[in-house]
């Protein structure tokens, strides 16, 4: 800065030089594995047990009330699970981390083990000063009875949501490779097995580096056990709430970017599985493809008369213009040993993709609206495609809750008939043993109860029920097929969630919601923004006898050429609330 200020010539040389090496720590400093040394742009503090000890809790005092004795029981777990959190981030570096490092020959390079262990360091640091804080708040807890201003204090910094957040981002990197590394590298192995067989409690590398993921959550249980218990008035009571809030706000952005990670990873995992000259392996690795929503639903399979023929667990992916199913495959062929000790996941197979616009949601007793009988055949995916002479006329396909809703019409039928006949009845001169009105309406009633139990059995079969009518190959003559898919979703929500992103993913494929714009990345690609709000319908600000009002000011032709109608725009892809005819 003195340089700078002087003016000379000199002074702005090393003006420039400082900048540049500032721009380059930047940048080194987001990369993990950029060089043989890594710089992460966080001094180094050597804690020493000797000068620190761990916070311990003394015994406890005579006189206290029972809500007191609760509270110094929370704070025991507390300091309980800090020293077991911190000697575990102590085990990864010592055990793993620095042989690993030290090894000669090396079974991991230096840059690779930069990757798997990257803001370890950072992170045990953070803990150790915040351990020696607590050791001071542990040792005047019987006076003071605080610590939630020192949970705000230690973890409300950017610092920590910085070295966390790049921790959670770069763990399906760190898990893959050491995935890969398993598997290529016997020596590999043989270290981790090892490793694993000389600790006491047999906590796998895998165990030990997800406990920073999970850390959060713990506190966030532990905090809310200690306000349940401190009462109103309590000096620790506001500083409580604060940092359950700084906690939950901190664990929300994890979670957030820890999903993200997750979904790159699913459908890295997915193109694996598709051959590489595969078209749809292209679209998968374009970069163009955002995952919106994938889950393990159960395919179900029913025969003519509504009986179950077969179920089966299938992997589905929504993406923002396809829709992909695939098999689940979770058998490891020689690979037990590494499974034990990372988990591997599944592999994919796929079964069958489609584009999103060709998919329709069809509920129950909505299926004249959903196709062109006339002109489409519906076949039921995995039946048999050929049904028998008796039933091939009929031209109808019963798949469980539809033949709920064929009974149900029978029952209709049946009551509009009993109907009839009660007024003929009615009309009867003589009278006649179990032919007279008590009976008939008798019947009437019971037919009645009948339906209502077969609308409720509808209902709940709806409820989880995930029917979509999918395009199929063309019959000989040339007639398109659809092929009816029905998933069993894990529950009510789960199912409300797919038929409200299928149709938020379509609104999204419209042409008024394709970007007019493009955002350049990195390796000098170009792809749309996937955050943009969506255009869901128009609605007119005035009706068509309202005034019109002229502006009498100076206006812009531009906004003067525009349609005078706000539009509505969802923004994000988790909105469900939408006008009645969009959805």
């Amino acid at each position: 800065m003195k340089a700078a200020k002087s003016g000379t010539k000199d002074g702005l040389e090393k003006t420039k030089i400082a900048v540049m090496r500032k721009v380059t720590f930047l940048h080194r400093k987001e990369a993990p594995g950029d060089s043989e040394e890594e710089d992460t742009g966080f001094l180094e503090v050597t804690v020493s047990d000797m000068k620190h000890p761990p916070p311990e809790l003394g015994p406890m005092p005579e006189g206290l009330s029972p809500q007191q004795v609760v509270r110094r029981h929370i704070l025991g777990s507390i300091v309980q699970s800090e020293r077991s959190y911190v000697d575990s981030l102590k085990r990864i570096l010592q055990d793993y981390r620095n042989p690993l490092m030290e090894m000669e020959p090396k079974v991991l390079s230096a840059r690779k083990c930069q990757v798997v262990f990257f803001r370890l360091k950072e992170i045990l640091q953070c803990h150790s000063m915040f351990q020696i804080a607590l050791a001071s708040r542990v040792a005047e807890w019987d006076s003071a009875e605080k610590i939630g201003d020192l949970f705000v204090a230690s973890f409300s910094k950017s610092m920590v949501l910085d070295v966390y957040s790049d921790y959670v981002n770069n763990f399906t990197t760190a898990m893959s490779l050491i995935k890969k590394a398993c598997l290529t590298k016997p020596a590999f192995l043989d270290f981790l097995k090892k490793r694993q067989m000389a600790s006491t409690d047999r906590v796998t590398l895998y165990g030990l580096m997800v406990k920073p993921i999970q850390r959060f959550p713990q506190f966030i249980l532990l905090l809310q056990d200690m306000l349940k218990n401190t009462p109103k008035g309590h000096a620790d009571r506001l500083s409580l709430q604060l940092a359950l809030t700084e906690l939950e706000t901190l664990a929300e952005k994890l979670n957030e970017q820890k999903r993200l990670a997750d979904q790159v990873a699913e459908i890295q995992q997915l193109s694996k599985s598709i051959s590489d000259r595969s078209s749809l392996n292209k679209l998968l690795s374009s970069g163009q493809r955002q995952l919106l929503l994938c889950e393990t639903l159960t395919e179900t399979v029913y025969g003519d008369r509504g009986q179950l023929i077969k179920s089966k667990e299938r992997k589905v992916f929504l993406l923002n213009d396809m829709l992909v199913c695939a098999n689940i495959n979770f058998k490891y062929v020689g690979q037990l040993e590494i499974s034990s000790l990372v988990p591997l996941g599944p592999k994919y197979v796929v079964k069958w993709s489609t584009a999103l616009p060709q998919v329709q949601v069809v509920e129950v007793g909505q299926e004249s609206g959903a196709y062109d009988k006339d002109n489409v055949v519906i076949h039921n995916a995995g039946a048999k495609k050929h049904a028998p002479a008796g039933q091939a006329s009929h031209n109808k396909v019963y798949l469980g809750p539809p033949r709920l809703f064929q009974e149900l019409q029978d029952l209709q039928k049946d009551l509009a008939v009993v109907e009839q006949i009660t007024l003929l009845i009615s009309t009867l001169h003589g009278t006649y043993q179990n032919l007279n009105m008590t009976v008939a309406q008798d019947w009437c009633l019971a037919l009645q109860r009948m339906m209502k139990v077969k609308e409720e059995e509808i209902h709940s079969a709806n409820k989880c029920r995930l029917r979509l009518l999918l395009p199929g190959k063309p019959d000989k003559s040339g007639r398109p097929i659809s092929v009816m898919v029905v998933f069993i979703t894990p529950n009510p929500l789960s199912k409300i969630s797919w038929v409200n992103r299928l149709h938020l993913a379509k609104i999204g494929l419209r042409e008024e919601n394709q970007p007019g714009w493009l955002c350049p990345d990195e390796d000098k690609k170009s792809k749309a923004p996937f955050w943009c709000p969506i255009l869901s319908c128009h609605m007119p600000a005035f009706s068509s006898k309202a005034l019109d009002l002229q502006p009498g000011h100076a206006t812009c032709p531009l906004l003067e050429a525009q349609p005078r109608v706000p539009v509505c725009r969802v923004a994000g892809w988790d909105r469900g609330c939408l006008p009645q005819e969009e959805r």
